[in-house]
């Protein structure tokens, strides 16, 4: 019976560990089992950070065992709590000391104390007072029973806490390992558990070599030894890997070894990874002082560093050796034979010469990265060698080597190259790289004799030029290039550069820098910071058609010198720009409809174009005025996030003679009366939001004294609005009242408008009497299709009206004009024309095209008094006949060219009279 039972309890165990694989599945599990309370037995599945117990079950007690699994769920919901509260922190190595009193280390936490608090709150609320609250609950139990669920607690509740320790202090360093260890005995014996000890650090950490080689010999299943800065670091050492037989990774810093160190690391087998840095070497028997041959012979070491140490000769056979770094190591000799060696870094080791260098480094056939910069006495001739027998090498580094030109030096795998304060660098060397295909990174740095770079590298991606004082043209031909650095190259004219994938250039402080050049299809970001010689070729880079289409921000600051005239073209990707040019006068922003940002500070600047930059709002404009008090043009049209606050920055341009606010939704023109006094062109087309009353301070308070020409096309401007502004505004030259839908009659000095003593009240500081001259030039009411009637008589005063243009008004039945001045009239598309009188003399051109109802007799009558016509459009006038024609020449003898078609034909000369 109680073999079934056991039997039992050990098939529902292992249901529970496959149920535990399957939660967390690629999870490295191992298990151990262990005797519980009366035999029964219990497993720990350890994992990585995770610990489940599988406890006791007895099938007689089904509460018991539903309690466990609630309990074990609750414990996984806080280890989940635990990561999260972990995963906000910063990462600490899992490596804790036994004794708190001997740890010094300054390693920083994982978790903090308070956080650590409260997942042990949280703990202690949910597991610790659980016995309390279920005896409650169960007050109607008989005792016996109670007792037994008691006990039945108590062991779930041991179980349980193990779990949840392993859980919390998976979390914490070695320092707070140590704490929490001398709580009490059972946190200790969690906290010395062996998973938490497979990474032994002791850096900067007091420790006597008795309590060193206890920890040894109780973990010797640690695969990492951290030695830095320890006293006795070479008997410590020694000690480790005598014991540590798992020993992979050992660090030793700024200690004293002696020369049998290196004969004992054969004894480590397990060893792959050994680096050491600031260390003092000896030999035993002759003393510190006396510095020997160091040789390492080790078959699975794979990875070696021997940073900052002072040697004589270095010997090193290591079958499976990769990585090699000797790094600011002193030494006269190095001999390797490390055939599987891919990494070597030799960087100031200034006393090898070039022939151990180079013997060195041949033996190293499968060598892909190598790094000799400050090796002063490497030359070509080494870099021919290798080349030869290294025939996988990918990255190089030679810089700080006076005696390398790189001429004559083939390396066509090669991917990275770095040249820093390389003298022997000419313009020369460029062709000897420009063999190596497969280059990506490429860096001159200090190169004092290079003057020109002109590569055509499929796979370059990065080149940074820095400090080249004689450097002046750069050709760059890659369509990967993603990165370029250009810095202080003060003697850069000419850039050139096309690529498919660079996003950002920078190219700040080139003084002399006054050609650029760019094919760049995804460029975004452009720096140009203190190039004073810009020209304007760079206008060609920008402009539409040019090579940067999706333009995002553009930065000119201090662009004193050539630059005078910068055009954007259409960057409708643009969203900042930077500019601080002293010498700039012209700035064309047109399309930039995202640009949404715009520092401008171009103290000379007199015309800025801004026409659909939809995204430019009330501050950056404003910042903009302030910086450019000497705007004399400005277009803002279509620019739909300037405000009326933005308009009051208009008191900084004081010499503002344009202003065009077209398709805004401007509701208020205060601003633009009160501050563009000197104003003589204003642009409001189609402004939907304007009314009638806000041209009020045009007729009525003589707002705007230099206005000369006036466009309100399409806009909301109603029939009153108008008349008076005819009638009233007699310092226009030019007014475009096209598509005004709101317009009626266009009537002057008739019963219907005003008399002269009518517009003395509405103007009363422009008295009107009859002798007042109108300055209109042209009008120009195109498509005003509630057009009805024109009539301008002889008291209009319009003495300098010389264009009218009436097209496309559907409505207008009825012109009567009375203007001695008149050259041009357009009244082409208006089919319900049925009245036409003209006294006007000089008239010279009179379209006609499409008058449907207009009669001969009708045109014959009108064009009586037209002395000086020449040019009579009647095309597709079905009510006009070629017979009229001599009629007409007859009217008029001056008349040289009538146009005329029937309908559907094409614009066509009929006939030509000359007289």
């Amino acid at each position: 019976m109680a073999d079934g039972r056991m039997k039992a309890i050990v098939e529902e165990e292992e249901e529970e560990e496959e149920e535990a694989f399957a939660r967390f599945p690629g999870v490295r599990l191992s298990s151990r089992t262990c005797a519980g309370e009366e035999g029964a037995p219990s497993r720990k599945v350890v994992a990585k950070g995770e610990i489940f117990t599988f406890g006791e079950r007895r099938e007689s007690d089904e509460a018991t065992a539903w309690d466990l699994k609630r309990k074990r769920f609750e414990m996984f919901n806080l280890g989940r709590a635990c990561e999260n509260t972990a995963a906000s922190s910063s990462a600490a190595e899992e490596s804790p000391l036994p004794v708190a009193s001997e740890y010094n280390s300054q390693s920083s936490s994982t978790l903090s104390e308070n956080e650590a608090t409260y997942i042990l709150s949280q703990f202690s609320r949910h597991f610790c007072h659980g016995n309390t609250q279920d005896s409650k609950d169960r007050g109607g139990v008989g005792k016996d029973k109670s007792d037994n669920r008691d006990v039945e607690d108590v062991k779930i509740h041991t179980y349980m806490m193990d779990d949840i320790l392993h859980k919390i202090f998976s979390f914490l360093d070695q320092k707070n390992l140590c704490r929490v260890g001398a709580t009490c005995k059972e946190w200790r014996a969690v906290s010395t558990h062996e998973y938490f000890w497979r990474r032994l650090k002791f850096e900067n950490t007091r420790i006597s070599q008795k309590n060193f080689a206890i920890i040894c010999h109780r973990y010797r299943n640690a695969t990492e030894l951290n030695l830095s800065n320890v006293p006795n670091t070479c008997m410590l050492a020694r000690e480790a890997m005598a014991s540590l037989r798992h020993l992979e990774t050992l660090i030793l810093e700024r200690g004293v070894l002696s020369y049998k160190f290196f004969h004992a690391l054969s004894a480590c087998p397990a060893l792959s990874t050994l680096s050491i840095s600031e260390a003092t070497i000896y030999d035993e028997d002759k003393g510190i002082g006396d510095y020997e041959n160091i040789f390492i012979h080790h078959d699975r070491l794979r990875d070696l560093r021997i940073l900052k140490c002072y040697l004589v000769c270095v010997s090193l056979r290591c079958c499976r050796l990769q990585t090699l770094s000797l790094k600011h190591s002193t030494m006269m000799r190095l001999k390797l034979h490390c055939p599987q060696l891919h990494v070597l870094d030799l960087s100031s080791c200034r006393d090898l010469g070039d022939f151990l260098i180079r013997s060195a480094v041949m033996t190293c056939p499968l060598l892909a990265s190598l790094d000799m910069s400050s090796c002063t006495y490497v030359s070509d001739e080494t870099l021919r060698e290798i080349a030869s027998a290294c025939p996988n090498l990918s990255a190089l580094d030679v810089s700080y080597c006076p005696n390398v030109s790189f001429e004559s030096v083939r390396l066509p795998m090669l991917t990275e190259l770095k040249l820093h304060t390389c003298d022997s660098i000419t313009s020369a060397s460029i062709g000897a790289i420009s063999h190596s295909h497969m280059l990506e990174v490429l860096q001159f740095h200090n190169c004092g004799q290079l003057s020109s770079i002109s590569l055509d590298l499929p796979h370059l991606r990065d080149i940074s030029l820095v400090h080249l004082p004689k450097f002046v043209y750069l050709n760059l031909r890659s369509p990967k290039l993603a990165s370029i650095k250009a810095s202080r190259c003060s003697a850069l004219q000419h850039v050139t550069i096309i690529s498919n994938a660079l996003q950002k250039l920078v190219l700040e402080k080139q003084e002399s820098l006054a050609t650029l050049s760019l094919q760049c299809q995804n460029l975004i970001d452009v720096d140009l910071d203190n190039c004073v010689s810009l020209t304007n070729s760079i206008c060609q880079v920008f402009s539409e058609g040019g090579g940067c289409p999706i333009l995002r921000s553009l930065v000119l600051n201090n662009c004193k010198v050539g630059l005078e005239s910068l055009n954007l073209g259409i960057c409708p990707m643009l969203t900042f720009l930077q500019i601080e040019a002293q010498q700039l006068l012209i700035l064309e922003l047109t399309g930039c409809g995202m640009l949404s940002q715009a520092l401008v500070n171009c103290p000379r600047l007199t015309s800025l174009d801004a026409r659909f930059c939809r995204e430019i709002k009330d501050g950056s404009f404003s910042r903009t005025a302030a910086s450019c008090p000497n705007i004399q043009s400005l277009i803002l049209s279509s620019c739909t996030s300037i405000g009326a606050d933005g308009l009051s920055s208009l008191c900084w341009l004081q010499q503002l003679t344009l202003l065009d606010l077209s398709y805004t939704h401007l509701m208020s023109l205060q601003p633009v009366f009160d501050n563009c006094l000197q104003l003589k062109i204003l642009n409001l087309s189609a402004c939907k939001n304007l009314a009638d009353s806000c041209l009020d301070a045009l007729y009525k308070e003589h707002a705007l004294p230099s206005l000369r020409e006036l466009d309100l096309s399409y806009s909301s401007v109603g029939q009153t609005a108008i008349s008076h502004l005819l009638s009233c505004c007699t310092n226009l030259v030019h007014l475009n009242l096209n598509g005004c839908t709101n317009l009626r009659d266009l009537v002057w000095g008739s019963s219907n408008s005003h008399s002269c003593e009518d517009l003395v009240e509405i103007c009363p500081s422009n008295s009107i009497t009859k002798e007042n001259e109108h300055l209109l030039e042209v009008l120009n009411c195109t498509g005003c299709s509630k057009l009805e009637k024109v009539f301008i008589p002889s008291m209009s005063n319009c003495f300098h009206l010389s264009k009218l243009s009436l097209k496309l008004s559907v409505n207008l039945r009825e012109v009567d004009l009375t203007c001695c001045a008149l050259r041009t009239l357009n009244l082409s598309k208006c089919s319900s024309l049925e009245i036409l009188k003209l006294d006007c003399p000089r008239l010279i051109n009179l379209q006609l095209q499409g008058c449907s109802m207009l009669t001969e007799e009708n045109l014959e009558s009108a064009i009586l008094r037209c002395n000086m016509l020449v040019i009579l459009n009647v095309n597709c006038c079905p009510k006009i006949k070629a017979a009229d024609f001599g009629r007409l020449c007859a009217a008029c003898p001056s008349l040289k060219h009538i146009y005329a078609g029937g309908m559907g034909s094409s614009y066509q000369r009929i006939i030509h009279y000359l007289t």
